[in-house]
């Protein structure tokens, strides 16, 4: 496997962890008030969140540490010089089959 395939998987696993560990999150990092909209018009639909605590100290700073691992990998797929040797039709193919590094993967594993 390229080193660049290697990071795009990375890549694509931390920012897997990192969702499921925002949807355990309160939904404000701040201390901010509960609300509720009023109802629209057609709709009986009516929007509220509940106060929200804001982030614990540990939350806010794994948040970071995702948000940080996150920007690291990023720049070194980006970045990787194989996409120097690439132009044209050929870099957009080649940046396709690296987005998709992760089913083959997964498919491996099966």
């Amino acid at each position: 496997m390229s080193r660049a395939r290697v990071r795009q998987v990375a890549l694509l696993e931390t920012r897997t962890a990192y969702e499921q560990y925002a949807t355990t999150l309160p939904w404000s990092a701040g201390p901010m008030p509960g609300w509720e909209s009023d109802k629209q018009l057609h709709s009986t639909y009516v929007s509220a969140k509940p106060d929200s605590p804001g982030y614990t100290e540990e939350q806010a700073a794994e948040v970071s540490r995702f948000q940080a691992e996150l920007r690291r990998l990023s720049i070194e797929v980006v970045t990787h010089p194989y996409w120097q040797s690439l132009a044209g039709p050929d870099l957009v193919e080649a940046r396709m089959v690296l987005r998709h590094a992760h089913e083959s993967t997964e498919d491996e594993a099966a």
